[in-house]
């Protein structure tokens, strides 16, 4: 079934390209285009709703049963903090990897364009991006609230606050009923995601049909240098990312790719983390990962460990300054990968998170507004890539981190037995 799910994925983009392909060259009216774009972005809308449908649910009773079958809240904080430390380090090897990949190909180099005297309009909204707002959004006023909005990021905080106390009290009897009903939950939410995906390659045909219609094939060419270098400087981070899962996981690095290709694919055709999480949280238990570290630090991970979507930022800055003829500097530069690495942390729960970043953090280094709208023209091809890395650096983290675990938890108990046979003595 998996693998016929793959291929199905798969065959869906090919004859999504083809029919997109077929509506461009053969209606000539805009508006015609225009509505029979909208005609196959029906399914993929369906299909985007249903795995919103099931996200927040998904992400609450996984994350709360993890946390709720914890020993203590030191599990937590010692997760938390690996999973944390990993994060930095991965967005700082993406940010850098953005800006080496950048000024080595220069894919911006011999645009020469000019600002325009009047202000260009992206239509993104970057006021969303500020120190304030940023740190208190993360903190729900609702839980039901941020369920209707799927915002993971605040029912993460939920769920942190009630898997903790379920822990702490899971030894009295009327808890224990709670947690066995969450529990029971868990595998009625996998087997609802098991019905929902079958619906992916409708959902990919019409993502990919809708944009070949409105856009053509013509957008590649045009923006082909900057397209190739940005997956160029992709195939790199996802080399680094394998070399550093082999690092840990040894050959299981392997596995762990093909164990979570089915989600990759999903993320990479549909450009969207949502509806790769549901089978992506399945693919890792499967794997073996602990449901614990599953449901603790996948959600973590969807917040803040965009290894893609850093990359993207720095590579994008970069480019808008080439193409505009702006001069930056080596510590200039590093001193912008800091700002994006601190601006990038509110983006989970903004739409175009990754452009808008750049948009906010644009004027500051004297980068064109212009600039931000060049690269949004072509974003929905940028985005199916940075997707799709995203969801393979989460993947490598919680099975790093899980190992991390696994080590430490059998090696306390080599501990406690060699205690017993020590006092056996």
């Amino acid at each position: 079934m998996k693998n016929r799910l793959t291929l199905s994925i798969a065959v869906a983009m090919l004859l999504g390209v083809g029919a997109g392909y077929a509506c461009h060259t053969n209606i000539a009216d805009p508006a015609t285009l225009k509505a029979v774009a909208g005609y196959f972005s029906i399914v993929t809308d369906i299909f985007l709703r249903l795995i919103k449908m099931i996200i927040a649910p998904l992400v609450f009773v996984t994350l709360v049963s993890g946390l709720a079958g914890m020993d203590s809240g030191d599990d937590v904080g010692r997760i938390g903090l690996r999973s944390v430390g990993w994060f930095i380090s991965a967005s700082l090897i993406s940010l850098a990897l953005g800006l080496v990949m950048a000024n080595a190909l220069e894919p911006g180099a011999g645009l020469h364009l000019t600002e325009s005297s009047s202000e260009a309009n992206t239509g993104l909204n970057t006021a969303a991006l500020n120190v304030k707002d940023v740190i208190t959004h993360a903190f729900p006023t609702s839980l039901l609230d941020a369920m209707a909005r799927n915002d993971i990021l605040q029912i993460l905080v939920f769920s942190l606050f009630l898997g903790v106390g379920l822990s702490a009290l899971k030894r009295d009897s009327r808890v224990g009923i709670v947690i066995q009903a969450i529990d029971g939950m868990v595998p009625v939410m996998l087997r609802l995601t098991n019905y929902v995906m079958r619906a992916a390659p409708l959902g990919v045909f019409g993502a990919i049909a809708s944009s070949v219609t409105l856009r053509g094939l013509d957008v590649i060419y045009t923006y082909g240098k900057l397209i190739g270098s940005f997956y160029l400087g992709l195939l790199v981070l996802w080399a680094i990312l394998i070399a550093i899962g082999y690092a840990f996981l040894g050959r299981k690095v392997g596995s762990l790719l093909k164990a979570v290709r089915e989600p990759a694919m999903i993320a990479f055709s549909t450009a969207s983390s949502e509806a790769a999480y549901p089978r992506l949280t399945e693919q890792l238990e499967k794997f073996g990962v602990d449901k614990k570290v599953v449901g603790f630090t996948l959600p973590l991970g969807y917040a803040f460990n965009l290894d893609g979507s850093m990359m993207y930022q720095a590579f994008a800055a970069i480019f808008i300054a080439q193409a505009f003829g702006v001069q930056m500097p080596v510590s200039q530069q590093i001193f912008m990968l800091l700002i994006l690495m601190l601006s990038s942390k509110g983006m989970a729960s903004v739409p175009r998170g990754s452009v808008v970043v750049v948009a906010a953090v644009a004027p500051m280094f004297h980068l064109p507004v212009a600039g931000v709208a060049l690269v949004l023209a072509i974003d929905q091809i940028l985005d199916m890539g940075r997707t799709m890395t995203n969801v393979i650096g989460n993947s490598v983290a919680t099975a790093v981190i899980a190992k991390w675990e696994a080590a430490r938890e059998a090696k306390s108990t080599d501990a406690s037995f060699e205690q017993v046979e020590a006092g056996a003595r």
